[in-house]
């Protein structure tokens, strides 16, 4: 595993807000709209978290599991790519790359019990797998994800901030639920979730970011498009993502 973020491939491939709100043909072709593709996004985000806690991960394969379902609609197209059996496949795939493998047949029994009654979600340990081979395809073989909680850690301490960890841990995990991870370094995206839980427990931190030598405009940004989301899309409306769903190409 790459030991330093500059130098992997999680770097090499960070991407600008175009490269990641861009609506395949195919699924223009469907109707697909860029709002019905992001809700997709949150909804199949919220649906890896849920399985996990079933099967009990730990948090970094929840993670690892999301940015590589986002950065793989980067490249794919929903149509060609059903986000039902890619979000579960996500989670297999980042749970070996994260040394916590779950059990195909684990994950398929998980999924059944999750969804009782909607045969366009409920899919075989076959699907699974032959998903995975694709996916491993569309992500260039390139797993290794760097994520901002580590840097979290480390920033709070050298603040002498650490009374603002669980606050700071909770924003990081809806950054996971936008594309954050796919269009900056984690360490920046930590410090955004410093900034805002500073910000709401009334905390200068003014001094302290000035000595970091960070481009604030930057960390302002990535603040404002976390808050924008809570604004958005706390809550994403159920109805909405049926009828995007229902756009795409159904379980065969």
């Amino acid at each position: 595993m790459a030991a330093n973020f500059w130098t992997s491939s999680h770097f090499k491939q960070l991407l600008d807000q175009e490269e990641v709100d861009v609506v395949h043909q195919t699924d223009k072709e469907k109707g697909l709209t860029l709002e019905e593709f992001k809700l997709i996004k949150i909804h199949m985000s919220n649906y890896i978290w849920k399985l996990a806690q079933l099967i009990k991960l730990r948090q970094r394969v929840v993670a690892t599991a999301v940015t590589y379902f986002r950065r793989v609609y980067t490249r794919k197209s929903m149509t060609e790519y059903d986000p039902r059996l890619v979000a579960p496949t996500c989670l297999y795939l980042a749970s070996k790359a994260e040394e916590s493998t779950v059990q195909a047949r684990l994950l398929v029994f998980y999924i059944k019990k999750i969804y009782t009654t909607d045969e366009k979600y409920r899919f075989e340990i076959k699907d699974i797998l032959e998903m995975e081979m694709k996916l491993l395809e569309a992500l260039d073989y390139y797993l290794v994800v760097f994520h901002p909680y580590r840097s979290l850690s480390h920033l709070l301490q050298d603040a002498g901030m650490t009374d603002l960890t669980h606050l700071s841990w909770s924003l990081i995990n809806d950054t996971y639920r936008m594309d954050l991870i796919l269009m900056h370094p984690p360490y920046m995206i930590a410090l955004a979730c410093i900034y805002i839980a500073s910000v709401l427990r009334e905390k200068d931190t003014t001094a302290w970011f000035e000595e970091l030598r960070v481009d604030m405009n930057v960390i302002k940004n990535i603040s404002m498009e976390i808050l924008d989301f809570y604004d958005a899309y706390k809550i994403a409306p159920e109805d909405r993502i049926n009828a995007a769903l229902s756009k795409i190409a159904s379980k065969p």
